[in-house]
């Protein structure tokens, strides 16, 4: 057969396959942009609904108040992608603020250094675990969870002791900025633009996507499955300590009573915006609008004035269950055409 007969018979098998690619398109769109889309309209309508939802200084409080999440989200997207869970990262959180304060005895050095590599040292030793004794994800970092958090009330004295963040230069990192923007905003920003080019424009992103994808094939296909994971545990455990440390910053002390189910925000902010928990498919952006989405929710709620945080957490969780039906849904769609 010559080459121009098998493109035509490409073509003519293609024709009848445009309505199904098409519904196949809408549905990844969905997946992929849905969380943006519903974000969108509730912006919406708390601008019509509250006159003080579209100020600048709510927007403003919105956004630094979300950033420390985003900050954390980020490394769960890489985690979830290759087909992993990260639940130690409200418990490094914690750790985090608690040992920058106590590091910023020896100044601003001290006060990120020391969160960041104790912290970096967990999620690299979570990683090894997980990746050379092939032990599932879920109970490695279930462990670290409860280890970790029994790792800062003894250095705390069990939580009674707070310490103060005594450099001036370190607490400016939490509390100022410019253009009402606190610098964790910035960062975030900073942070997730390196995030998605490390996903989309390096070999490292497309090992995560391969290994989350099957990690059988992606080992037959020569990805470095043991390093690759190792990495993503260690971001991850890395920028729970960041964002930890920048909220003690935030807040001039490292308070121990936070970061308590930190950790099932940051996967329902993940999955929320559109990452399958099953791996292999997901992206920032669509991270950064689930935060963004949590944010907002929470806002409205205190728009109310008279509904109590718990609600907050209901709407939430029926949120993400939806959200989860939804991907379902789109999954098969997908599949079908």
């Amino acid at each position: 057969m010559t080459h121009s007969n098998v493109m035509a018979d490409r073509e003519g098998a293609a024709a009848p396959a445009a309505g199904p690619a098409r519904g196949e398109t809408v549905s990844r769109l969905l997946q992929q942009h849905g969380a943006l889309m519903v974000l969108f309209a509730l912006i919406v309508f708390g601008s019509v609904a509250f006159d003080s939802f579209a100020g600048g200084e709510n927007a403003a409080s919105i956004a630094v108040s979300s950033s420390f999440l985003a900050i954390v989200a980020i490394g769960m997207t890489f985690v979830i992608i290759s087909g992993g869970i990260d639940l130690s990262v409200g418990s490094l959180f914690v750790l985090g603020g608690v040992l920058a304060a106590y590091g910023s005895r020896a100044g601003i050095v001290g006060a990120l250094g020391l969160p960041l590599v104790v912290c970096g040292a967990i999620g690299l030793l979570q990683g090894l675990f997980i990746a050379r004794s092939r032990m599932a994800p879920f109970i490695v970092t279930l462990a670290g969870l409860l280890g970790v958090r029994g790792i800062m009330l003894a250095i705390s004295d069990e939580g009674a002791t707070t310490y103060l963040v005594e450099d001036r230069a370190f607490a400016s990192l939490g509390q100022d900025g410019f253009l009402g923007l606190t610098y964790p905003v910035y960062l975030t920003v900073l942070l997730c633009v390196i995030g998605i080019a490390l996903l989309q424009r390096t070999g490292f992103g497309q090992n995560v996507f391969a290994i989350g994808g099957n990690e059988d094939a992606a080992a037959l296909m020569g990805v470095p499955i043991v390093r690759t994971k190792v990495l993503v545990y260690f971001m991850s455990g890395l920028l729970a300590g960041l964002a930890g440390a920048l909220n003690a910053a935030r807040l001039s002390s490292g308070v121990t009573i936070l970061g308590i189910g930190l950790e099932l925000d940051a996967i329902a902010a993940v999955v929320i915006g559109g990452t399958l928990l099953t791996g292999g498919a997901g992206g920032l952006t669509g991270t950064m609008a689930g935060v963004l989405l949590l944010g907002v929710i929470q806002n409205l709620i205190n728009q109310v004035g008279n509904l109590t945080s718990a609600f907050q957490q209901v709407v939430s969780g029926v949120f993400l269950a939806l959200v989860v039906i939804a991907q379902r849904i789109l999954s098969r769609v997908q599949r079908l055409t």
